[in-house]
């Protein structure tokens, strides 16, 4: 058959336009789509909806399939509902597998759909084109490649129940724990005559909560404890779940400790009861553990604590994506983690009049707990005040001054260091709900998190800090293409130290006195290479600075922050000193 003797009637109702109905009854903001043969059918129905003044989420056509599902990620951080993303069949699904991992770690939900040809060309209607029965096909079907990192994967067996998969696919990606759904629609389905059956609307989960017996009990709990301690990753990550955590811990005047393996800003740094990055000291001196949302706690994870008691407060405390996981749990507090912590909150001393001598231990915890606090705090400005008097430009004052210049300005951190995120979290030491992301599954994610973050929140500025390792792995100029076209600035700031220092760092670990070590030959770690990382941003007319110098870090930014609120992306690479 010819490409035109069996092309659809014009006027006639399609997949396509079934599609992009259901995107717009599951509430997608966007349709973030990596292009795509199969995705015609959309297209001609976004072109008539646009003709035709009706209402469709907004479209972006972006060039690699890392930015498209890495914005959705970073959009999906704020925005906290399901968004659409588009790939390209078997190929473009692995493309963009690691940035859907990431979003399923990230517990992001969306539904992300690619294609394939069913009848290569032997079917009656429009000819899918020899491309599917010669390269792009896979045995099996994209749905059986995605299985192992999405929440759920499938295909539409037609277009009549095509609307009713996309709102499944949402609903299942919206639920605990949220992340990415996939829908494998072939290309046939899309072209296929559609009756305008639609999509029903969908509506936010329900909540589930623990009951007041429960949370009674851990209350007594926590009452008895001499040195309770609460531990958590991804507080901060739901709705209202930053300001719940607070109202817990000042109730209770527990510390809060934020691993490394924290991802998102869930308590204030500057606050007196953070208790820094390190469950370290804790192993040994609390009675008490609180797991707050807390996937992956102890390292390795047989290290439990040597007299604690632990308390889980989760939605979904076993998450199905972790291969092996281990919690020690005494007891678990299930259902919406902000109801828990209200509860518990109530329950607290003060308000529900303890004896004195509870009052009295509870307020010289406190105390400890301020002086803790206030050590750190004077650990910190010693470091930085070295930093600022370092010969070359030291990451601490980096960070430090990146902390300076946004203060005030209700700034979001998109973070994709490695061997610097310890001192990026330190050093910013962000207190306000959404503030700080780190990037999640896999290197080459960050600048289009970024680019999703600024387009949920286009009034506050958006920066990224990132290694030159990390840096070199992501799609650059297609994310640098998709700023430009969807005015999209950020403040991208390269921590360079010329290495993948986090590799040469095993290397060393692994063999102190080996070959490497006497011959001085570093495998699989040199970046010097590479060439002046700012200048990838020139031809798309960008603000461009690089600083080698600790007095000129500054000014540099000051320029760069100057920049993006005029509306241009501004990348500063920085030569760091280690």
């Amino acid at each position: 058959m010819t490409d035109t003797e069996n092309a659809p009637e014009a006027g006639r109702l399609d997949g396509g336009e079934a599609l992009v109905a259901a995107f717009d009854a599951v509430g997608a903001d966007h349709v973030f789509c990596s292009s795509g043969s199969e995705w015609a059918p959309v297209w001609e129905a976004l072109a008539r909806r646009h003709r035709d003044g009706e209402k469709t989420p907004g479209y972006l056509d972006l060039t690699h399939e890392t930015v498209a599902v890495g914005m959705a990620t970073g959009y999906g951080l704020l925005a906290r509902r399901p968004q659409a993303v588009l790939l390209h069949a078997a190929p473009g699904l692995l493309q963009g597998s690691m940035a859907v991992h990431g979003a399923l770690l990230a517990g992001v939900p969306m539904v992300v759909a690619s294609s394939e040809s069913t009848t290569y060309g032997d079917g009656p209607g429009p000819d899918p084109g020899g491309q599917w029965y010669r390269n792009l096909s896979v045995v099996g079907g994209p749905h059986t490649i995605a299985r192992p990192f999405t929440k759920w994967s499938n295909e539409a067996a037609g277009v009549h129940t095509l609307p009713a998969m996309v709102t499944r696919a949402a609903e299942l990606a919206w639920r605990a724990p949220a992340g990415p759904a996939y829908l494998n629609i072939p290309l046939e389905i899309l072209l296929e005559e559609w009756d305008g059956r639609e999509a029903k609307p969908v509506v936010p989960p329900g909540s589930t909560h623990s009951s007041p017996e429960e949370a009674d009990a851990v209350a007594e709990l926590i009452r008895e404890a001499a040195c309770p301690v609460i531990v958590t990753e991804t507080a901060g990550r739901e709705a209202g779940g930053f300001e719940a955590l607070l109202a817990f811990a000042e109730a209770w005047n527990i510390p809060v400790v934020e691993p490394d393996s924290a991802v998102c800003g869930n308590f204030p740094r500057t606050h007196p009861l953070h208790a820094g990055a390190d469950i370290g000291p804790w192993m040994d001196e609390a009675d008490l553990i609180l797991l707050v949302n807390c996937r992956a706690p102890f390292y390795p994870p047989s290290r439990r604590p040597a007299k604690a008691r632990i308390v889980v407060l989760d939605e979904v405390p076993q998450r199905p994506h972790i291969a092996y996981q281990v919690l020690f749990a005494d007891r678990y507090l299930e259902g919406d983690v902000i109801n828990t912590l209200r509860q518990l909150a109530r329950r607290a001393p003060a308000r529900s009049g303890d004896d004195p001598t509870a009052t009295a231990a509870r307020t010289a915890r406190r105390a400890e707990h301020e002086r803790r606090h206030a050590d750190e705090q004077a650990s910190i400005a010693a470091a930085e005040a070295k930093a600022a008097r370092s010969e070359g430009v030291d990451p601490v004052h980096v960070a430090a001054t990146l902390r300076r210049l946004l203060d005030g300005r209700d700034a979001v951190v998109v973070d994709e260091t490695i061997t610097h995120s310890r001192v990026v979290r330190r050093h910013l030491r962000t207190a306000a709900p959404d503030s700080y992301f780190y990037v999640q599954g896999g290197l080459g994610q960050g600048i289009a998190v970024a680019l999703g973050v600024k387009l949920a929140a286009p009034e506050r500025p958006v920066v990224l800090t990132i290694g030159d390792g990390a840096f070199a792995y992501n799609p650059v100029i297609p994310s640098y293409d998709a700023s430009n076209a969807y005015g999209l600035p950020l403040l991208v700031v390269v921590f360079n130290n010329r290495v993948y220092k986090s590799m040469n760092l095993n290397h060393r670990r692994f063999y102190p006195d080996g070959a490497a070590a006497g011959t001085g030959e570093w495998l699989g770690t040199d970046l010097r290479r590479l060439p002046r990382l700012a200048a990838f941003a020139e031809p798309f007319g960008m603000h461009t600075e690089t600083v080698d110098a600790t007095d000129a870090l500054a000014p540099a930014l000051e320029r760069a922050l100057k920049a993006v609120a005029e509306g241009t992306t501004a990348v500063v690479d920085v030569l760091v000193t280690r």
